[in-house]
Protein backbone atom coordinates (compact mmCIF):
# COMPACT_ATOMS: atom_id res chain seq x y z
CA UNK A 1 0.00 0.00 0.00
CA UNK A 2 3.14 2.73 1.34
CA UNK A 3 4.68 1.90 -1.94
CA UNK A 4 2.12 2.33 -4.67
CA UNK A 5 1.29 5.85 -2.48
CA UNK A 6 5.06 6.52 -2.88
CA UNK A 7 5.04 5.47 -6.86
CA UNK A 8 2.48 7.84 -7.67
CA UNK A 9 3.86 10.74 -5.81
CA UNK A 10 6.98 10.14 -7.68
CA UNK A 11 5.16 9.64 -11.16
CA UNK A 12 2.98 12.52 -10.56
CA UNK A 13 5.43 15.30 -9.27
CA UNK A 14 8.51 14.16 -11.53
CA UNK A 15 10.68 12.36 -9.03
CA UNK A 16 12.14 12.75 -5.88
CA UNK A 17 13.76 16.37 -4.84
CA UNK A 18 13.53 19.05 -1.68
CA UNK A 19 11.41 21.81 -1.59
CA UNK A 20 12.00 25.25 -0.19
CA UNK A 21 15.73 25.38 -1.45
CA UNK A 22 16.62 28.81 -3.35
CA UNK A 23 20.29 29.98 -3.70
CA UNK A 24 21.84 33.02 -2.20
CA UNK A 25 20.83 35.05 -5.10
CA UNK A 26 17.42 34.10 -5.31
CA UNK A 27 14.08 35.79 -3.30
CA UNK A 28 13.39 33.66 -0.67
CA UNK A 29 9.73 33.16 -2.43
CA UNK A 30 11.15 31.83 -5.54
CA UNK A 31 8.78 33.56 -7.68
CA UNK A 32 9.73 34.37 -10.74
CA UNK A 33 7.86 37.45 -12.58
CA UNK A 34 5.32 36.51 -14.42
CA UNK A 35 4.62 39.59 -16.57
CA UNK A 36 5.61 43.06 -16.64
CA UNK A 37 2.54 43.91 -15.09
CA UNK A 38 2.58 41.70 -12.08
CA UNK A 39 3.90 43.65 -9.04
CA UNK A 40 2.22 46.94 -9.58
CA UNK A 41 -0.56 47.45 -6.77
CA UNK A 42 -2.31 50.96 -6.98
CA UNK A 43 -4.65 51.62 -4.72
CA UNK A 44 -6.85 54.85 -3.62
CA UNK A 45 -5.21 54.59 -0.13
CA UNK A 46 -1.92 53.48 -1.29
CA UNK A 47 -1.54 55.32 -4.94
CA UNK A 48 1.87 55.16 -5.11
CA UNK A 49 3.40 51.35 -6.34
CA UNK A 50 6.23 50.35 -5.42
CA UNK A 51 7.06 49.24 -9.07
CA UNK A 52 5.91 50.74 -12.25
CA UNK A 53 2.80 49.48 -13.93
CA UNK A 54 5.36 48.55 -16.69
CA UNK A 55 8.53 47.42 -16.35
CA UNK A 56 9.23 45.52 -19.49
CA UNK A 57 9.54 48.43 -22.17
CA UNK A 58 9.17 48.57 -25.87
CA UNK A 59 11.18 50.15 -28.53
CA UNK A 60 8.87 53.51 -28.45
CA UNK A 61 8.62 52.78 -24.52
CA UNK A 62 12.37 53.06 -24.04
CA UNK A 63 12.57 56.04 -26.55
CA UNK A 64 10.03 58.16 -24.57
CA UNK A 65 11.65 57.13 -21.06
CA UNK A 66 15.15 58.73 -22.90
CA UNK A 67 13.41 61.94 -24.12
CA UNK A 68 11.25 61.73 -20.31
CA UNK A 69 15.26 62.77 -18.91
CA UNK A 70 15.18 65.91 -20.91
CA UNK A 71 12.96 69.19 -20.54
CA UNK A 72 8.93 67.92 -20.24
CA UNK A 73 8.69 71.71 -21.78
CA UNK A 74 9.40 69.76 -24.80
CA UNK A 75 6.56 66.77 -24.52
CA UNK A 76 3.51 66.65 -25.88
CA UNK A 77 0.30 65.66 -24.00
CA UNK A 78 -0.24 62.45 -25.32
CA UNK A 79 3.71 61.44 -24.17
CA UNK A 80 2.86 62.86 -20.93
CA UNK A 81 0.19 60.47 -20.91
CA UNK A 82 1.72 57.64 -22.53
CA UNK A 83 4.70 58.09 -19.53
CA UNK A 84 2.02 58.44 -16.88
CA UNK A 85 0.42 55.41 -18.04
CA UNK A 86 4.23 53.26 -17.70
CA UNK A 87 4.12 54.48 -14.17
CA UNK A 88 0.52 53.88 -13.21
CA UNK A 89 -2.22 51.58 -14.16
CA UNK A 90 -5.38 53.82 -13.66
CA UNK A 91 -5.41 57.38 -12.82
CA UNK A 92 -7.80 58.60 -9.65
CA UNK A 93 -10.66 59.30 -11.40
CA UNK A 94 -10.56 56.00 -13.05
CA UNK A 95 -9.78 54.10 -9.56
CA UNK A 96 -13.24 56.46 -7.89
CA UNK A 97 -15.61 55.61 -10.92
CA UNK A 98 -17.99 53.45 -9.66
CA UNK A 99 -18.03 49.92 -11.26
CA UNK A 100 -21.83 47.91 -12.22
CA UNK A 101 -20.32 45.02 -10.54
CA UNK A 102 -23.36 45.79 -7.81
CA UNK A 103 -25.58 44.83 -10.50
CA UNK A 104 -24.44 41.67 -11.56
CA UNK A 105 -24.78 40.72 -7.44
CA UNK A 106 -28.31 41.93 -7.27
CA UNK A 107 -29.25 40.08 -10.43
CA UNK A 108 -27.84 37.01 -8.99
CA UNK A 109 -29.67 37.47 -5.61
CA UNK A 110 -32.73 37.80 -7.90
CA UNK A 111 -32.55 34.92 -9.07
CA UNK A 112 -31.80 32.82 -6.51
CA UNK A 113 -34.60 34.59 -4.78
CA UNK A 114 -37.28 33.37 -7.33
CA UNK A 115 -35.83 29.59 -7.65
CA UNK A 116 -36.44 29.49 -4.14
CA UNK A 117 -39.69 30.46 -4.75
CA UNK A 118 -40.36 27.96 -7.35
CA UNK A 119 -38.97 25.78 -5.18
CA UNK A 120 -41.17 26.32 -2.37
CA UNK A 121 -44.59 26.52 -4.81
CA UNK A 122 -43.55 22.87 -6.24
CA UNK A 123 -43.01 21.38 -3.00
CA UNK A 124 -46.54 22.44 -2.25
CA UNK A 125 -47.98 21.65 -5.20
CA UNK A 126 -46.31 17.77 -5.64
CA UNK A 127 -44.79 17.11 -2.28
CA UNK A 128 -46.49 18.53 0.94
CA UNK A 129 -49.42 16.28 1.27
CA UNK A 130 -53.47 17.93 1.27
CA UNK A 131 -54.68 19.68 3.93
CA UNK A 132 -56.22 17.42 6.68
CA UNK A 133 -59.77 16.95 7.48
CA UNK A 134 -59.27 18.00 11.07
CA UNK A 135 -58.07 21.17 9.93
CA UNK A 136 -61.46 22.50 8.40
CA UNK A 137 -64.01 25.14 9.48
CA UNK A 138 -66.63 22.85 10.54
CA UNK A 139 -64.18 19.82 11.45
CA UNK A 140 -63.13 22.76 14.25
CA UNK A 141 -66.50 23.82 15.26
CA UNK A 142 -67.33 20.47 16.26
CA UNK A 143 -63.78 20.08 18.21
CA UNK A 144 -65.08 23.41 20.11
CA UNK A 145 -68.34 21.70 20.47
CA UNK A 146 -67.37 18.63 22.27
CA UNK A 147 -64.98 20.55 24.60
CA UNK A 148 -67.72 22.92 25.56
CA UNK A 149 -69.76 19.77 26.28
CA UNK A 150 -67.27 17.87 28.35
CA UNK A 151 -66.69 20.98 30.15
CA UNK A 152 -62.95 21.06 29.81
CA UNK A 153 -60.94 23.62 32.16
CA UNK A 154 -64.16 25.08 33.90
CA UNK A 155 -62.60 27.82 36.21
CA UNK A 156 -60.09 29.75 33.72
CA UNK A 157 -60.29 27.84 30.04
CA UNK A 158 -63.13 27.61 27.49
CA UNK A 159 -65.58 26.20 29.67
CA UNK A 160 -65.46 29.72 32.22
CA UNK A 161 -66.64 31.52 29.40
CA UNK A 162 -69.40 29.86 27.64
CA UNK A 163 -73.01 30.31 29.17
CA UNK A 164 -74.27 26.84 29.13
CA UNK A 165 -77.95 28.12 29.20
CA UNK A 166 -77.99 30.78 26.78
CA UNK A 167 -76.08 28.99 24.31
CA UNK A 168 -73.36 31.64 23.66
CA UNK A 169 -70.12 33.13 24.69
CA UNK A 170 -70.04 35.89 28.03
CA UNK A 171 -69.74 39.10 27.97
Amino acid sequence: MFSRAARSLVIRTGGLRTRGTHSPGDAAGGQRRMTPYIDCYAQRSYPMPDEPFCTELSEEQRALKEKEKGSWTQLSQAEKVALYRLQFHETFAEMNHRSNEWKTVMGCVFFFVGFTALVIWWQRVYVFPKKVITLTEERKAQQLQRLLDMKSNPIQGLAAHWDYEKKEWKK
